[in-house]
């Protein structure tokens, strides 16, 4: 049966014995002799009738009781002339429902409409309509109206003809038969539609209230039971089926929100990559905020056979479950085809949570369904392989692909990082190390001698410090190539490390050139050693390509302190002198500083010194340019200043002067000079591009030094932002706030600052760190071998690949032949600069671009 059907027929039923009932009692009137009475009686009645209505709805009455009421109201006029209805108006109606009562009337609908009581006199019928008004405190129930609207009407009648007794009598007996009968059929009706219609009605109006995320969407179950009309059946099927559609498709705002969120943090910054292990377990509990996940992990290729395993773990787990965890994670290794069989892995556990919290334990079913986990086809060594997440929602299609998308970003961003950790890593060990023989490097060997200076004097003790040069290795390397040659030198270094002392401090100081410190020795023992090391080195062999054998030959200088200098660089200077004197004496052996060797170099030093000085007061501090290019258009992008001497009539070039300018404090003057007259170069020639200048960070420590030097660019007309200051690292500044202090000052004037010979010391490292770096120049070393070593290479690559992440440019150093240029250029080097672009000169180029030379030139 449908709906309208069944309100009609309920309906038509109520209007049909209602309105015979009014016509039969309205075909009754008082008569004209009582109306005065009628009309007393009738708003007293009227009165004492709202009167009891409000009582009894103070008490919070219902239907029954309503009804209760009317009866006893018909009762109470059965033996009287009065005739007494109570009007459910439909302002009540619409809040409380229906009420079986009489079609209003024209007058009524007035009363209803206006709120104003009406008497009317018909022949012998009386009638006197009261109005029921809302007063403020009938609001607490009757919530859609205002004080004043009409709620209904009390209707009162009397019949005053002689006809009265008799009609009402024949009323009565009517009513008798029909009110129980109608009363009967409205609770069964009462009754059926609350078993069929309001039951499953407020069942599902709960469910829908219960609804506050996505997942309660899964809770809403269709009520069992058929209402028994069509159309309200039809509507809660349509619902469920709306409500398995919403569950297929909505994503839950939390897991959106939280999406949003991860992103935001998926920003590197030097904090994520040096603690990268930390930054992942915080992303495992920002998951768990929105998602259950109990495990992640990530898996690294470190070699061709080499895995690393990290696992992350949201609470310590079991034994069982660690085994198990690990054994899923083979498995699905060992399923890609692009990687094979797993050989060796590394495995580490991680768990932040706290020692107490509850141990994780998994089933073998909860580990193979519930973890997710991706994986890339071509692995590289050195990059992320793959990672996984075991969690409770893969069940769900939606939660699923969330789940995917941040495990995609996850992969991308941690293998992001462990690659920036590991160059970062391998850059700092190669900072202090020299990447062929994995020996300290030259800038490490200067620290450490320092250290040694300080401590011998600190506890009044003596060391020596052996240089040793390789005899004839320049033929050995072209008769053989670079890549034996680099074998001979790798085979040296484990010869020569293998005849010290534990203690002993072994450095290569670059090329064929190595340098020894012998802590707390004495010329007699120092001359020992250096007599095992002649003979290590002598005894050394080396098959060559040809099946020839290589001998080893070496010569050594000998200098102790503090007996033949106080200051590290005087001392440096004596070993090497020593060198050069055994290579004249026939190379192969020994040579101790004597007391004329001493006088010797003192003088050298003297003479140098006051040769420097002369030549910056008279300022023969002249500016040379090598051009700096673009790999693949050619275009000379820059020029960087060199500093050079003219003395007697002959050029000198700054490894010959710089380091004693530096000890004699006067490299801030020449700094100056050479800056005042490139500026002058550079406004007579036009030149619009941008200009490197050199700065040592011991000049750049004097603050009146950069306030001058901001004044010198000021006043030759030329912009700050064409300006790029190079900080080079011939001398460790132990200050670094205070440089970068002055730094930032340039900074902020507008000028660009370069880092030089990045990777050739671990202080340029911490440059890079902690100022704001525009540009980075590899160390030329590892440019010029790249094409021969891939220890090298990979050292350039993993400088660019850092650089470009922190958004710094790089140039190549040391550029020297056709072929390193096409290198750089593949591996998408910004710049370029060496001897094959141009050798230094004293003017710019007339020509904005660069132009092959016939052959490759190269450095001495």
């Amino acid at each position: 049966m449908r709906l309208r059907n069944f309100i009609m027929a309920t309906s038509a039923v109520v209007s049909v014995m209602f309105i015979g009932g009014t016509y039969f009692v309205l075909n009754r009137v008082f008569d004209q002799s009582l109306k005065d009475e009628a009309r007393q009686s009738s708003r007293a009645m009227a009165q004492v009738t709202f009167n009891a209505m409000f009582e009894l709805m103070s008490t919070g009455w219902n239907r029954a009781q309503l009804q209760s009421f009317l009866e006893a109201m018909g009762r109470a006029t059965a033996d009287t002339p009065t005739r007494l209805q109570i009007h459910r108006g439909p302002l009540v109606a619409e809040l409380f429902g229906e009420i079986p009562q009489t079609e209003a009337d024209a007058l009524l609908n007035r009363v209803l409409a206006d709120g104003q009581a009406r008497q009317t006199t018909a022949g012998d019928n009386i009638r006197y309509l009261f109005p029921l008004e809302a007063e403020q405190k009938c609001l607490g129930c009757h919530v859609n109206v205002r004080a004043g609207d009409t709620l209904g009407v009390i209707d009162v009648r009397h019949d005053v003809g002689p006809r009265l007794a008799a009609s009402r009598q024949e009323f009565l007996n009517w009513a008798r038969l029909v009110i129980p009968a109608a009363l009967a059929i409205a609770a069964l009706m009462v009754w059926r539609v609350r078993r069929r219609i309001e039951l499953p009605l407020d069942q599902l109006t709960h469910n829908i209230n219960a609804i506050n995320d996505v997942s309660d969407l899964r809770q809403i179950q269709a009520p069992h039971r058929t209402s028994g009309i069509l159309e309200f059946d039809e509507l809660l099927s349509a619902f469920e089926q709306l409500t398995r559609r919403i569950r297929d498709i909505a994503v839950d705002k939390n897991i959106l929100q939280f999406e949003i969120g991860l992103l935001e943090k998926f920003v590197i910054t030097s904090e994520v990559v040096r603690d990268w292990r930390d930054y992942v377990a915080r992303l495992l509990e920002d998951i768990n905020q929105v998602i259950t996940a109990h495990v992640l992990f990530s898996i690294f290729k470190i070699d061709e056979e080499l895995f690393e395993l990290e696992i992350f773990w949201r609470h310590p787990p079991t034994d069982d479950t660690r085994a198990m965890v690990e054994r899923y994670i083979r498995e699905a290794i060992n399923q890609h085809t692009q990687m094979g069989d797993l050989t060796t892995v590394h495995i580490h556990h991680h768990c932040h949570a706290a020692p107490e919290t509850p141990a994780i334990e998994l089933s073998d079913e909860d580990v193979r369904l519930q973890v997710k986990s991706f994986f890339v086809d071509t692995p590289k060594i050195g990059g992320i392989v793959g990672i996984g997440v075991h969690t409770d929602v893969l069940g769900d299609s939606t939660l699923r692909l969330v789940m995917d998308s941040i495990l995609s970003t996850l992969m991308n961003v941690v293998g992001s990082v462990k690659a920036i950790y590991k160059y970062t890593r391998d850059l700092e060990y190669y900072a202090t190390r020299d990447p062929l023989t994995d020996l300290f490097n030259q800038r490490v060997f200067w620290e450490l001698l320092e250290y040694e200076r300080l401590r011998a004097q600190r506890h009044a003790y003596s060391f020596a410090l052996l240089l040793l040069d390789l005899d004839n290795f320049k033929l050995v390397n072209d008769g053989y190539g670079h890549s034996f040659g680099d074998k001979f030198l790798q085979t040296f270094a484990d010869t020569i490390g293998g005849a010290l002392r534990t203690g002993d401090i072994f450095a290569r100081y670059g090329g064929d050139e190595f340098v020894i410190i012998l802590p707390e020795t004495a010329l007699e023992e120092a001359t020992l050693v250096a007599q095992r090391l002649l003979d290590a080195a002598t005894g050394m062999t080396l098959d060559a390509p040809d099946g020839s054998e290589v001998h080893g030959a070496a010569s050594i200088g000998v200098a102790m302190y503090p007996q033949h200098a106080e200051d590290v660089r005087d001392l440096f200077m004596f070993a090497d002198n020593m060198m050069y004197k055994a290579k004249a004496e026939g190379k192969g052996r020994i040579s101790v500083p004597s007391e004329q060797d001493v006088v010797d170099v003192f003088r050298d030093i003297t003479q140098n010194g006051v040769m420097i000085i002369k030549a910056i007061d008279e300022k023969r501090v002249i500016p040379f340019f090598q051009p700096i290019v673009a790999p693949d258009s050619g275009e000379i992008a820059a020029y960087e200043v060199l500093s050079r001497l003219e003395l007697d009539g002959r050029i000198v070039g700054a490894g010959d002067f710089i380091e004693i300018a530096e000890k004699m404090g006067v490299i801030h003057r020449i700094d100056t000079l050479v800056i005042e007259r490139a500026l002058q170069e550079i406004s007579e020639q036009n030149y619009q591009g941008r200009i490197f200048l050199n700065l040592s960070p011991r000049a750049l420590v004097l603050s009146e030094f950069t306030r001058d030097m901001i004044a010198l660019v000021a006043g030759s007309g030329i912009s700050p932002e064409r300006i790029v200051f190079e900080i080079t690292e011939r001398d460790t500044i132990k200050n670094l706030a205070l440089l970068e202090n002055f730094l930032l000052d340039l900074k902020l004037e507008g000028f660009k600052l370069a880092v030089d010979d990045f990777g050739s010391g671990f202080s340029s490292f911490h440059y890079l760190r902690r100022f704001p770096i525009d540009y980075l120049k590899i160390e030329g070393d590892f440019i010029a071998n790249m094409l021969h070593s891939a220890k090298d290479r990979a050292f350039v690559q993993s400088m660019h690949t850092l650089a470009h992440e922190l958004k710094i440019q790089t140039i190549a150093e040391f550029v020297e032949d056709q072929q390193v240029l096409e290198e750089v250029g593949k591996m998408g080097i910004d710049f370029a600069q060496g001897f094959h672009l141009g050798r230094p000169s004293r003017h710019i180029l007339a020509t904005s671009h660069w132009r092959a030379p016939n052959h490759a030139l190269r450095s001495a």
